[in-house]
């Protein structure tokens, strides 16, 4: 497989960011609010709940304040359940009503290289996908991904979440090249192993010859075989890549070396 990831259309996100939000909703609306979040386990359910409100509220901030960065303002939360799920239900309608009335190439503020609305439409329509899988794993119940999503899904977390770089870093390629497909979707992308440097001039953190990856064009000669090749359907390599289900039906094969360089690239926290 070589066929390379497509973006979804704009109304596609959000039909996906509505899908996901009201599942998510429905789902917490009668789960016991101190049930315990798997993936998270220092969150309940109330605490989830609470959590994808004040997200897709500041993402709402944002887009009003496009392109400058509005002030961090943390609001009270509220002190029953039900309030919480009422608050829930404005600041999700909110976001979606001014993703709906935004053009996705208006420049708006976010912490990629990639400074519009689209990037933002995107990232929340996954965020709600995968706090959705939050939801139902705390509730004790289970739906399918949309394989499409899921697909794009794994894309954007190897390319942004995994294969970012900040401004302040550098990023030099090595050896080893891993292929990641999408078995039902026919979606294949190549990954360059190689290492990060710099310093993050907020924290003072620095960082040296990091292992690392970027999401790469597939190779021009077509006879390039990479040197690992891990494959699955595209809610298994989703659900993987987020630490929201294991690698029992993902497979993988090729050399054990380059392998667990990139098993320990994609099994450290996403921050």
């Amino acid at each position: 497989m070589s066929t390379p990831p497509t973006r979804l259309s704009p109304d596609a996100y959000l039909d996906h960011l509505r899908r996901e939000s009201a599942r998510f909703r429905e789902v917490l609306t009668d789960c016991d609010p101190a049930a315990g979040v798997p993936s998270c386990p220092d969150w309940d359910a109330a605490d989830l709940l609470w959590h994808l409100a004040t997200v897709q509220r500041w993402w709402t901030e944002v887009l009003r304040a496009r392109p400058a960065r509005p002030d961090e303002i943390d609001p009270p939360r509220p002190g029953t359940y039900d309030e919480l799920l009422a608050t829930y239900d404005d600041w999700s309608r909110g976001l979606a009503e001014v993703l709906e009335a935004a053009d996705p190439a208006d420049e708006a503020w976010n912490w990629s290289d990639d400074h519009t609305v689209g990037f933002i439409l995107r990232r929340q329509a996954h965020e709600a996908l995968v706090h959705r899988v939050d939801a139902e794993q705390a509730a004790g119940v289970a739906s399918e991904l949309d394989p499409v999503l899921a697909a794009d899904g794994v894309h954007e977390c190897l390319d942004v979440m995994y294969g970012g770089m900040p401004a302040w870093g550098s990023w030099e390629p090595g050896e080893g090249l891993v292929r990641v497909d999408v078995i039902d979707t026919g979606h294949g992308f190549w990954l360059r192993l190689g290492t990060f440097s710099g310093t993050d001039p907020d924290s003072g953190t620095s960082y040296a010859d990091e292992e690392d990856f970027h999401v790469v064009p597939a190779p021009e000669d077509e006879d390039t075989e990479p040197d690992v090749v891990v494959d699955g359907t595209a809610q298994a390599l989703d659900l993987w890549l987020w630490s929201r289900a294991d690698d029992t039906e993902v497979s993988a094969a090729g050399d054990p070396h380059v392998l667990a360089r990139f098993r320990a690239v994609v099994t450290s926290p996403i921050t």
